[in-house]
């Protein structure tokens, strides 16, 4: 079973890498461009077979990067129709320092890349060869945690914040419905074309997808200016899947430099960075009354009370104590472990807005089960770790290697339980580390 499992989710990587470009789509149709998080996840993948294609990808990837230290979330390498919003509409040239060599867009997305070379470098089995190529790359990857707490933390606290909803990673999550609440966009006149891909019940709705554009034209009216977006933007929010893959890429940039040797300065600063962020986090999204980590509106000023897979995500960053962590895993297991449920739904499904069905607003996804799974393995829940590496294998071995699941078991008995894109490639390259952990 393993064997086989692993050979298909590596045809899988290799039919969507494309070697014209040097990178990976996440899926044919749906998401024909490279995105930030996927390709360093993607990599993780690759690196169990082809360490060339996993440092191809992460190359890739930063070649892109701004002038800044800024790292677009989607990088459109091919010139297509297939996707909307695309390069046109996003005009990141707008940005006095983005790259002019290729289109993307001005929003960003959880900073992987750090703890993805960490974890590239474990994987190695010559070790000499890829800490050469990670020291080709590290400083592009700092520059990008620099522009983060020199731009995106307007009360320099240590939290950073995103301004658009597809910056989470986590896209319409329930979460934001909250915000939507504070907003009254213009309807919009636009074609999609996630909906020919894929079941409109999977998706954003068209109203959702008003607000989505609303706010990038704010940015865009202010040419993606972090000042601005930060005065003027009705979304922006300190978000703890965020801020979390920031600190944990931060601690795998101080050891990765530690092995390399003679970046002193580099090791001091992150530290900075890691003891003002951890103290923050804490402080200012652990919800003691829900027993986790909480996103905070910060245009509102208040704290957004609701438990997502989002809410867990600093287990795997070493943020809380042995305590918190203790309650946080105690709120899981109650709220989405019951025995009828796959861990772990990436909405509470004791809430009224979940939907097990619709992207972010219940389903289970690989990535954030990868996350926890690690996650709950170094704070010692050895027995729940099992669990959610178990329950991962069980739903893609049974319905394939999809975008994402649905979280009730029961739906899972005719093998149609999986949604969005097939031949998903962060969920065949996850898997293949899980399978080879």
């Amino acid at each position: 079973m393993k064997k086989t499992l692993q050979q298909k989710a590596e045809h899988i990587l290799d039919s969507n890498f494309k070697t014209e470009g040097e990178f990976t789509i996440p899926c044919e149709n749906l998401y024909p461009f490279q995105w930030f998080w996927d390709s360093g996840l993607i990599a993780i993948g690759f690196a169990h077979y082809d360490m060339q294609k996993a440092e191809k990808e992460i190359k890739t990837l930063l070649k892109a990067q701004w002038s800044n230290g800024f790292i677009p979330h989607i990088i459109f390498h091919t010139e297509t129709d297939s996707y909307f919003p695309g390069a046109n509409f996003h005009r990141s040239d707008l940005h006095p320092e983005s790259n002019p060599k290729y289109k993307s867009t001005g929003m960003t997305q959880p900073p992987v890349t750090g703890f993805v070379l960490k974890e590239i470098y474990r994987i190695s089995e010559d070790k000499g060869a890829t800490l050469k190529f990670i020291e080709s790359q590290i400083d592009k990857v700092y520059d990008n945690h620099r522009y983060f707490y020199e731009n995106r933390d307007p009360q320099n606290e240590g939290l950073v914040y995103i301004y658009h909803n597809w910056e989470s990673g986590t896209d319409n999550s329930p979460i934001w419905d909250d915000i939507w609440k504070t907003m009254n966009p213009p309807e919009y006149d636009f074609e999609r074309r996630d909906t020919t891909h894929v079941d409109p019940e999977e998706r954003p709705s068209k109203r959702e997808y008003d607000h989505y554009l609303h706010i990038i034209e704010i940015a865009k009216a202010n040419n993606y200016n972090d000042e601005k977006i930060a005065e003027l933007s009705p979304f922006l929010v300190q978000d703890p899947l965020f801020n979390a893959m920031l600190i944990k890429s931060n601690e795998s940039l101080i050891e990765l430099y530690k092995l390399i040797g003679g970046h002193e300065n580099k090791i001091k600063q992150l530290k900075k960075w890691q003891q003002k962020s951890i103290t923050s986090f804490n402080d200012k999204l652990f919800d003691e009354e829900l027993g986790a980590y909480v996103h905070y509106d910060l245009r509102n000023e208040r704290a957004l009370k609701h438990l997502s897979s989002s809410s867990f995500a600093p287990l795997f960053a070493n943020i809380p104590d042995t305590e918190k962590a203790e309650t946080m895993v105690k709120v899981m297991m109650e709220k989405f472990g019951n025995e009828n449920q796959y861990l772990c739904a990436s909405f509470d499904p004791t809430s009224e807005r979940f939907n097990p069905k619709k992207y972010w607003r219940g389903p289970v996804w690989v990535n954030l089960n990868w996350m926890l799974y690690n996650g709950l393995k170094q704070y010692g829940f050895n027995d729940i770790a099992e669990r959610v590496k178990t329950d991962t294998i069980t739903i893609i071995e049974n319905n394939g290697f999809y975008e994402y699941f649905d979280s009730r078991k029961e739906m899972h008995k005719d093998n149609k339980a999986g949604y969005g894109g097939n031949n998903f490639s962060w969920t065949a390259a996850l898997l293949i580390d899980l399978l080879n952990e």
